[in-house]
């Protein structure tokens, strides 16, 4: 009975648990881990299984040709930046709009593919939005849910303008957006002026 009742409260504490999937993580200010110090990390995957986020305000020097051109004569289209999608090594990932290579839908309209047949279909389109990663951000069960008990992230529901036309200080933009809403919310005002002094 008593290996029952543990595994009846599991099951009920999996249930409860909130998927973040799709949401941003912003890194708290006192979080200091180089490998994530100011860091956006748009999350693909939650569950009780752990989680896996790509960082998405780390752009590399390098653009996809570049790094293709190193590793196969297939074609490639796109001249967008890598982004460093997090510490953990992995192959060419992406972030696109297209649904019919889509395998995981992170948020409506954006989705997340790492199988190389649609990869390489990625990298032949033109106009539509794609952003390209290698490495991603993984954690085991729990983990991310300690993470955020202490407070080392914020989170905020991502957008598919965060994700493909945030610059360089998304960091900032989203830690302002949050400290005002905070703000608001406990102060009870109406308006967070963006330069405090001049009030």
């Amino acid at each position: 009975m008593a290996g029952a009742a543990a595994a009846a409260n599991r099951i009920a504490r999996v249930s409860a648990m909130k998927s973040l999937k799709g949401h941003l993580l912003v890194a708290s200010p006192d979080l200091l881990d180089p490998n994530f110090l100011k860091t956006v990390v748009l999350l693909v995957q939650h569950s009780e299984q752990g989680a896996l986020g790509l960082v998405v305000n780390r752009p590399t020097k390098t653009t996809v040709k570049q790094a293709l051109a190193q590793v196969s004569n297939a074609p490639c289209h796109r001249q967008e930046v890598l982004g460093l999608g997090g510490p953990c090594q992995g192959s060419l990932m992406a972030v696109h709009t297209l649904e019919c290579l889509k395998e995981i839908e992170v948020l409506p309209h954006v989705y997340f593919s790492a199988e190389s047949d649609n990869l390489e279909r990625l990298v032949v389109t033109k106009g539509d939005p794609v952003r390209f990663f290698v490495g991603f951000a993984g954690w085991a069960p729990g983990q991310l849910e300690a993470e955020l008990k202490t407070g080392s992230w914020r989170t905020t529901v991502a957008t598919a303008e965060h994700i493909f036309q945030g610059g360089a200080d998304l960091w900032e933009q989203i830690t302002k957006q949050i400290t005002s809403s905070v703000l608001l919310s406990t102060l009870k005002i109406k308006h967070v002026p963006d330069d405090p002094s001049m009030n």
